[in-house]
């Protein structure tokens, strides 16, 4: 008969362990089974420091607690590492250690070593000296592939070519690097465009990866001034801080807010002040800059830890490896979601069938109601990717200044030299909901591209209104969308472009918990029925929607480990995706380049 099987009880300390034993001896069917800290296997990796075969898969142990390390005061990682792991074979250690007892040759970061680089760490695999191989997505030779799985961070299993959800993290390519010289990087990529790739990505004899890495097919050319940073992403640069303890083991005392422009300055430095304890330190600190997108690079450089933006920013963000942390919550029956709907003004004979030719208004470039979704369907519509053909001019914050699209912005309101016309932040008059509506209002527009609130919330002599809206009123303006005629702008769930997700926070993934603390907090002293009615987060002076918009009622989670395609949905994915095919609208932004013009390693172990 087949043995009965047993139930197997994690212990969590020795003292459990011993008490198990007891149970056991009293009830046959019990098993015990300790939580060690030691993973009794035999690694094969690329290399110390190298990203595949170190810092990504050690990083990540580290990062979740798997291997317990207190950080290089108490001890080397290589230490820790060797302590982990029964042997290993890790080019680039000393020589001697428990980190080269499995390698075959000199355990150099060389070709002297033969386990060294990805071919190197697979061959130690498949000569049976190591149990498992950190490597990247493409080492396994296709007519080897059978004879190997890929282990996945749920403690699963997975075919080799299964590498798109079982990996340990997705990472940019190898690069060439070199110092802050335009001048020297525009030689250096005259000359290596003068050679062939079979030249650049092919090694003579045995050798592999000399120079260049064998699997590439050519060279593209990154953005100007594009850093470690923003190359990396987010989600790298914090595995390669675990590395150096960089994060903080406990809470917080404050976090970085970035402010974009002002008028958000102003509010921030107001939150700051009063959020000062009583031991005289403040759990909020402002950070600034001109756009979202240079906050966005703040937090990814840690000089910022947090700012919350729209839709189609949390994209970039999300491109970037930043995560939504909270989420802003609107009206409790359509959630965490609002409606983008474009606004004519009645009787103007504008719908959208003849608004070819028109004057348009938006709230920025990227961003969700005012560029993504209109323009989405502007592109379904046509076909072409040239938006000025469509509009005869506009104003769309973030535009190039030669644009048709600045053409309509109001700037400052300075009469000449006017810098800050068409900027991307609340110095630009027309920017944001309630600027692209005053663009319309005013007469610079013929068609505002806004969320379904933003009407109601500038009209009809709101006493919390901006000064140049008190005398608008609200039924002077209709909603239009594709097959339907001009409707009243309270008919927005029946007229719209699309329901799309709410702002969010966004952080580094580091961070999450630590933003998210503090942020209930905050709100729970500041929202609308706060504690401390010294200060209002959701409420704004001297502007609208600054740093959270004024319709918010409170903040609601995004549960860790949740990413930016999740939290946008896959209907909003599908938009950008198919908008993406026009080109980036932050063409400066490496993040995005990077994932629009190629692929990323998928990192993974294999044995």
């Amino acid at each position: 008969a087949a043995p009965a099987e047993k139930v197997r009880w994690c212990l969590k300390s020795d003292q459990e362990y011993q008490k198990c034993l007891t149970l056991a001896a009293k009830a046959p069917g019990l098993s015990c089974v300790k939580k060690d800290n030691t993973f009794d296997l035999n690694i094969c990796h690329t290399g110390l420091g190298k990203s595949a075969g170190w810092n990504i898969p050690i990083g990540t142990l580290v990062s979740m607690d798997i291997l317990e390390w207190q950080g290089i005061e108490d001890k080397p990682v290589e230490e820790a590492v060797s302590q982990f792991f029964q042997a290993s074979c890790v080019p680039g250690a000393t020589k001697g250690s428990k980190l080269c007892e499995l390698c075959k040759g000199d355990c150099s970061r060389s070709q002297t070593e033969p386990y060294y680089g990805y071919s190197g760490a697979f061959q130690c695999l498949a000569e049976d000296a190591g149990e498992v191989a950190f490597v990247k997505h493409l080492t396994v030779p296709d007519s080897e592939k059978d004879k190997y799985e890929l282990l996945c961070k749920d403690n699963t299993r997975a075919p080799i070519d299964s590498y798109e959800r079982c990996h340990l993290a997705r990472v940019p390519a190898h690069a060439v690097v070199t110092r802050k010289d335009p001048q020297l990087a525009e030689l250096i990529w005259t000359t290596l465009s003068s050679l062939t790739a079979s030249d650049l990505f092919t090694s003579e004899g045995s050798d592999k990866d000399l120079i260049f890495k064998d699997s590439a097919k050519k060279l593209v050319r990154l953005p100007p001034n594009t850093d470690s940073f923003l190359y990396l992403g987010a989600v790298y640069t914090s595995i390669v801080r675990s590395l150096k303890k960089e994060q903080t083991t406990e809470a917080s005392s404050a976090i970085k807010w970035c402010a974009v422009g002002h008028a958000e300055t102003v509010k921030c430095d107001a939150w700051s002040i009063n959020s000062v304890k009583e031991d005289g330190t403040s759990t909020i600190e402002c950070q600034n800059a001109p756009t979202v997108e240079e906050c966005l690079k703040k937090i990814m450089r840690k000089e910022a830890d947090a700012i919350a933006v729209d839709g189609g920013q949390v994209y970039t963000a999300g491109k970037c490896g930043l995560v939504p942390a909270m989420v802003e919550q609107y009206d409790q029956a359509i959630s965490s979601s609002y409606y983008a709907v474009a606004v004519v003004k009645a009787g103007s004979g504008v719908t959208w069938e003849n608004l070819q030719g028109k004057r348009s208004c938006h709230t920025g470039i990227g961003r969700t109601a005012g560029w993504n979704i209109p323009m989405g369907h502007v592109h379904k519509r046509t076909n072409d990717c040239d938006f000025t053909k469509f509009f005869s001019s506009g104003c769309a914050p973030g535009a190039d200044l030669s644009s048709p699209f600045c053409r309509q912005c109001a700037g400052s309101g300075k009469a000449v030299g006017d810098k800050d016309k068409c900027a991307a932040n609340a110095n630009e008059q027309y920017y944001g909901y309630a600027g692209a509506f005053r663009c319309l209002v005013d007469g610079a527009g013929d068609v505002a591209f806004i969320k379904h609130t933003t009407v109601s919330e500038n009209s009809d002599g709101k006493s919390n209104g901006p000064a140049w809206a008190q005398a608008v009123k609200s039924g002077d303006y209709e909603l239009i969308c594709p097959g339907k005629g001009p409707v009243p702008i309270t008919d927005f769930a029946t007229c719209n472009l699309a329901q799309v997700p709410a702002h969010a926070v966004v952080t580094r993934p580091d961070t999450h918990s630590e933003v998210v603390r503090i942020l209930f907090d905050q709100q729970a002293k500041f929202g609308p029925s706060g504690s401390d009615p010294t200060f209002r987060l959701f409420q704004s002076e001297g502007g609208k929607n600054l740093l959270f918009k004024d319709s918010t009622k409170c903040l609601h989670e995004v549960q860790a480990g949740t990413n930016f395609e999740q939290f946008l949905g896959q209907n909003y994915m599908n938009s950008m995706n198919s908008l993406r095919q026009c080109g980036e609208t932050t063409p400066g932004f490496s993040c995005l380049f990077l994932h629009e013009k190629r692929k990323h390693h998928r990192l993974h172990h294999c044995n």
